[in-house]
């Protein structure tokens, strides 16, 4: 099967990429390498027009005009890559504004796409119109838009979700939505939003290469080790100034007993290894399942604070813990990193459990047979 993943973020598509390698497929990927993160990717497509003077120029133009200059040099991009994008028997897209868009060219690269290839997926992972509308419909509901509603974060910082609130957009969703083959989710907190939908095929859990990922048992021998990594960006959104708070906290109630080690927007290959001397990880807060980051430490053995609520200890039949739940209470916190600090044993334990819990539900290879199937049958 040739198959063809537009967009990456995260490092989902890249270790999908490298699943469907093992079973013999042919794979490429499209798209940005998220700024500084620098993910790869087989066909680069770079964001235009995005800094300093040039991108206070594609403002007054998009105001005047309603003309995204950016945007129109992402299809510029795309369409030097259009021959080599095409004659895939699949292609899927990682979200609903896989190649950052406004509406008028996203439709004019999907369109292509479609033309030229066999069957279109469409991943359910990052912001998109259902899950933005079920987040404001269920204010209840743990997601990062809880901070918008409570004014900790305003519509500018908030825009890559408030755009889905669009006119343009909720066309997009739906020229998508009808021409594809069937939407999935990467994990619980893009499930919950969909069920029910009649194109919604199902969760199938991110794909994590435990094969580049080397576990070691945590072995504490002096001070533990407490990793934040922080992305500047998205400082509120991942709960980062909840860590912080507790972090200071914990570092003067256990001064001699702790080392914490805070780095800031490095890339993906650079972070992946910084926290490797680390016991502890702090990963984020508002969601009920875990973000790539987390399982990534956590096929490591590391302990990652992430999300955890019941809603995923009873989907995947947990009955002992393979992670910390984070949630936005300093106190909550603070008890917790103390629970562990001085029972380090249990440190031990959650990293061992942590590390079979990914084998056995995120297993790269295995990962990739659930989308050929779900590919296959639809």
């Amino acid at each position: 099967m040739k198959v063809l993943l537009v967009g990456e973020y995260s490092h989902l598509h890249n270790s999908l990429k490298d699943g469907l390698l093992a079973l013999g497929h042919d794979v490429f990927i499209i798209g940005q390498n998220d700024g500084f993160k620098n993910f790869p990717v087989d066909y680069p497509i770079q964001k235009k027009w995005d800094n300093s003077l040039l991108k206070k120029i594609k403002v007054a133009v998009y105001k005047l005009t309603g003309f995204d200059i950016s945007s129109y040099f992402t299809y510029r991009q795309y369409l030097k890559f259009e021959k080599e994008c095409s004659g895939f028997d699949v292609v899927q897209l990682i979200n609903e504004n896989s190649f950052h868009c406004l509406p008028y060219f996203e439709k004019k690269i999907i369109s292509s796409l479609l033309k030229n290839n066999q069957k279109l997926f469409l991943l359910s992972c990052g912001f998109d119109y259902l899950n933005v509308k079920y987040c404001f419909e269920n204010p209840s509901f743990k997601s990062v838009i809880q901070l918008y509603l409570n004014k900790k974060i305003d519509g500018k910082s908030f825009s890559n979700a408030l755009k889905f609130r669009r006119k343009s957009f909720l066309k997009l969703h739906q020229f998508i939505y009808k021409n594809c083959n069937g939407i999935i989710a990467s994990d619980l907190d893009y499930h919950f939003p969909l069920k029910g939908n009649d194109n919604y095929l199902g969760l199938i859990p991110n794909p994590i290469n435990i094969d580049k990922l080397q576990f070691e048992p945590i072995n504490i021998e002096d001070k533990i080790i407490i990793f934040h990594g922080i992305n500047n960006d998205n400082y509120f959104k991942k709960g980062n100034d909840y860590f912080e708070k507790a972090l200071e906290i914990i570092q003067k109630k256990y001064p001699s007993k702790i080392e914490i080690i805070t780095v800031r927007s490095v890339p993906y290959s650079e972070y992946i290894n910084l926290y490797n001397r680390s016991h502890i990880l702090l990963d984020q807060i508002y969601g009920y399942d875990q973000g790539y980051n987390a399982l990534e430490a956590m096929a490591k053995g590391k302990v990652v604070f992430t999300n955890a609520e019941t809603e995923f200890m009873e989907y995947y039949n947990l009955s002992e813990k393979v992670c910390i739940n984070a949630i936005p209470n300093v106190d909550y916190l603070v008890h917790e990193l103390s629970s562990l600090i001085e029972n380090p044993e249990e440190i031990i334990a959650i990293g061992k459990r942590a590390r079979v819990f990914i084998e056995r539900e995120h297993h790269y290879i295995k990962i990739a047979q659930k989308y050929i199937q779900k590919w296959n049958d639809n």
